[in-house]
Parts: C-alpha cells; sequence; structure tokens
C-alpha cells in the first residue's frame, strides 16, 4: 500500500522548461487514428466533430495499492511526470463548463485500458480516456516523449483540436491541477462553441 497522496501535487517539483518540442503541432491537421477509449469505443480524434476536443496528454497515473516502477523519489525528480491524478480530477471539477463551451474532453496516455479504467472509476471521471500504448499517435504527432523505468511516456501537454486541427497547445503544462482552468480561459477567449 502507497504512504503517498496520489490525488495532491507535491510542493517543491522541479518546474519543466519549454524546450519547444510542441512548437510544429499548432495548425496541425490529424492523421486519422483510431484510439481504444475506456467507453469501449475506438476514437478517431481527427473524425470527432464535436466543436471542441480538448486532450490532455499525461505520462502515467499511479494507484494507490501500486508501488511506482522506478519508485516515486525518482519519479517526482522528472520535471513535470508527477500531477497525472491531480490533472485528472480537475478536468473532472470542471467538466460541466468545458461541456457548456462546446468542448469534448478526453485524458490520453500510454497505458493500457484496463488500467486506465480503473482510474475511470475509482476518480469518477465523466469522460474517457485514450489509450496510446503503442505511441502510434504519438509519434505521429511527434509528441514529446520520455522513457522511465523502461516504459515509453507522454511528457505532460494539452491538445485544443477543432474540425481535426491543432488549435492550441499547452506545453510544458504545470502545475498540472491548473491546466482545466487555461484550456476553459482559452475556450472563453475564442468564443466557445
Amino acid at each position: 500500500m502507497r504512504t503517498d497522496n496520489l490525488l495532491s501535487v507535491p510542493d517543491n517539483l522541479p518546474v519543466p522548461q519549454d524546450d519547444g518540442a510542441c512548437d510544429h503541432l499548432r495548425g496541425l491537421t490529424l492523421p486519422s487514428i483510431a484510439l481504444q477509449a475506456t467507453s469501449g469505443a475506438k476514437v478517431d480524434l481527427s473524425k470527432d466533430t464535436s466543436p471542441w476536443i480538448v486532450v490532455y496528454c499525461y505520462p502515467r497515473t499511479g494507484r494507490p495499492d501500486q508501488e511506482l516502477p522506478g519508485g516515486m523519489t525518482a519519479w517526482n525528480a522528472i520535471p513535470g511526470a508527477r500531477g497525472c491524478s491531480p490533472q485528472s480530477c480537475a478536468y473532472r471539477d470542471h467538466y460541466a463548463e468545458l461541456k457548456a463551451l462546446g468542448a469534448t474532453v478526453y485524458g490520453l496516455s500510454t497505458q493500457d485500458t484496463t488500467y486506465q479504467s480503473e482510474l475511470v472509476e475509482r476518480l469518477h471521471l465523466p469522460f474517457a480516456l485514450l489509450s496510446d500504448a503503442q505511441l502510434t499517435f504519438a509519434q505521429a504527432l511527434q509528441l514529446p516523449t520520455f522513457h522511465f523505468a523502461g516504459i515509453g511516456l507522454i511528457k505532460r501537454l494539452t491538445l485544443i483540436i477543432r474540425a481535426g486541427k491543432i488549435e492550441e497547445v499547452f506545453y510544458p503544462v504545470f502545475p498540472s491541477d491548473a491546466d482545466a482552468e487555461h484550456v476553459i480561459a482559452w475556450l472563453t477567449s475564442h468564443g466557445g462553441k
């Protein structure tokens, strides 16, 4: 059993710096890639007809009954790595506001759908998580990635998509639990629906 709180962002985490790894994404048309969702559906973001699509990409979430491979101290030392559950909770807590602005929300990580489904249930997330376990989506868009304990992970970033095209990118995202509020502010300033 873990003793750290996965639902809070610790103080004094290293702040990630913008290394330019997402500069190419604004204006990019999404490739047609079907991603497995925790809803049981396959989701192709390039074909989604929602007024706005918000995809927050996160490295990996922890579980209260499992130790993190590689250890929490090493994980906390990686700028921007810690905070995936708080980020998901923030999107849950602001979900009604995002829906009112015409946004469909997805979380995306390289964890498999079974692992992600536990998180959806435990945190009562009202939206689906998408699995990019093979890094197909990440590689097609050249998203920034890193390896931890031998696992390929996507760095924390958020995409705002409209009609199959990336309109805005938030990167790096820090602190993670403020991401949903930044997205709401951007959508509001761009006319919402």
